[in-house]
């Protein structure tokens, strides 16, 4: 049950003040860029999981899978359309057990638990009058749409070592869902082939080289079907786990221009029952760990250039469904915003949160469809962080974290501001980079515009609370179900940015001029 604040307990302001309070100077570099993301590097995933699916003793699926979501609430509908427009994908672990009933395929399975089946489950199956009302979903929320394809059709299980999946992959039946798809006029970004099958795989692996050779066979599909370059899908791949070695082999295989994004996934908190969770998500050196697999996949892009880049096409921070305990919570925002910075400073243009309903982890709640704490800070980081990355560097403290972009709508640049710690809030003033000669002090910024800040905040002070405030003010759905007003604070520009302990921030300064950003 949620009750309706229409403030933040006064208990909150309190701990803000009374918290030590550090000052910071933060110095933006806005002569150049140093990374690019896509417009909508903002994306969320729905997942093919039935309500059976289960882990640690609890089944938090319900009907969120693409199967059985009904599409028809209120509160769904306009959470997707609040981004205008929400990029999402269809996939997920079982998506190379689905075929698509059309064309040659007459019957339609359901899931069922099976236990030799992928993942647990036997074979599942998309009906084109499913297919249909996805479509006008997607069509009628503006979403835009990448699909995960099935990339283990027609191959077989290895008889001599588990998990390998042999044989070329039988494009027929996605050959029929495509000619279905393009004769309604449907519309779909980019395909994806196969899930989580590079390297040592999650529940499957298809060898590397035999991956490149149907990724062509794939592509030339697209190519064929779509006959006009400019509505033509984007082919993605391999969507699993980094490991260098595979990936470069299977890039060296297709060749240049055939995977238009390399694509991967980022689980870096652990399994979902991990009791230790709260303190890596805390603690700033964990969270910097994962730097090492964004810079692996940027080498391998600049090696092969694909036209796209880099995209996290799937990231819960925590494995088998999310943390019932954390996932749900305002903490888990310090996990996912940070994440999203850091990835934007490596090139990666997309990033896809696991999942928008489902599991522990979506941003929406699987029964009643009300955000959770990661949706708001999501959907301002859509609408206030553009595509152009800075640089920023600060005093070494590395509970404060910082990530810079130049403003979505012009002018100026915006920030946001991710503090870890318990017991210190930050005073921050800004200063530009001197480009002209690394040796010379930079210069201090003093804005004459009042600034726009979005302060983010659990409701009771508890960093464990599902309800967070932007402003102070609670973030709950309107008896519409309407997303409600996310208005800024206009902050005088001559004070310092202050950062409340254990709290996350959004600020646009209109006033700062970036050359990067003109």
């Amino acid at each position: 049950m949620y009750f309706k604040f229409t403030f933040c307990p006064i208990i909150l302001l309190l701990w803000a003040s009374l918290s030590f309070a550090q000052n910071v100077n933060v110095v933006i570099h806005g002569a150049a860029s140093i990374a690019k993301t896509d417009d909508n590097f903002v994306c969320v995933t729905l997942d093919w999981w039935p309500a059976e699916k289960c882990d640690y003793n609890q089944c938090p699926w319900g009907k969120a899978g693409i199967l059985n979501l009904d599409l028809r609430y209120g509160a769904l509908i306009n959470a997707i359309k609040a981004f205008n427009p929400l990029r999402i994908k269809v996939g997920g672990s079982l998506q190379d057990n689905v075929v698509y009933k059309v064309g040659e395929v007459s019957s339609c399975p359901n899931f069922m638990k099976r236990e030799d089946g992928l993942f647990g489950f036997s074979q599942g199956c998309l009906s084109m009058e499913r297919w249909d009302q996805l479509n006008r979903f997607f069509n009628h929320t503006g979403v835009k749409l990448t699909f995960g394809l099935n990339a283990l059709f027609g191959r077989n299980e290895s008889q001599t070592e588990k998990g390998l999946w042999i044989g070329d992959w039988q494009p027929q039946n996605t050959r029929d869902f495509m000619q279905y798809t393009i004769s309604k006029g449907y519309k779909v970004d980019s395909y994806e082939f196969g899930n989580q099958l590079s390297g040592s795989g999650m529940g499957a692996k298809v060898d590397a080289k035999q991956y490149g050779k149907d990724v062509i066979v794939l592509k030339n599909l697209v190519k064929e079907l779509y006959a006009h370059p400019e509505t033509q899908p984007k082919v993605l791949g391999p969507g699993g786990f980094y490991e260098e070695k595979w990936f470069n082999t299977f890039l060296e295989v297709s060749g240049q221009g055939i995977v238009d994004g390399l694509t991967h996934h980022i689980y870096n908190i652990g399994p979902g029952d991990d009791p230790n969770m709260m303190n890596k998500i805390l603690d700033p050196s964990y969270l910097n760990q994962v730097s090492q697999t964004y810079k692996g996949v940027s080498d391998v892009v600049n090696k092969f250039r694909p036209q796209l880049g880099a995209w996290v096409s799937e990231s819960g921070g925590a494995l088998n469904g999310g943390s019932k305990d954390v996932s749900r919570t305002f903490a888990d925002g310090f996990w996912y915003l940070d994440q999203m910075g850091m990835a934007s400073t490596y090139d990666q243009k997309v990033f896809c949160r696991q999942a928008l309903i489902g599991g522990n982890y979506g941003l929406l709640n699987a029964t009643t469809f009300v955000p959770n704490p990661d949706y708001y800070g999501a959907l301002l980081w859509h609408r206030l962080m553009g595509s152009t990355v800075l640089a920023v560097t600060k005093e070494s403290d590395p509970d404060l974290r910082v990530y810079a972009h130049c403003a979505k709508k012009k002018p100026g640049v915006s920030l946001i501001f991710i503090n870890l710690s318990k017991d210190r809030s930050f005073n921050i003033t800004l200063s530009k980079a001197n480009p002209g000669d690394a040796g010379k002090p930079n210069y201090e910024f003093v804005g004459k515009q009042n600034r726009e800040e979005y302060h983010l905040r659990a409701l009771t002070g508890d960093i464990k609370d599902d309800i967070v405030c932007l402003n102070d003010v609670p973030m709950v759905q309107t008896d519409s179900e309407d997303i409600p007003a996310m208005d800024p604070k206009l902050v005088d520009a001559s004070t310092p940015i202050s950062i409340a302990a254990q709290s996350i921030a959004y600020v646009t300064i209109r006033d700062f001029e970036a050359p990067a950003c003109v």
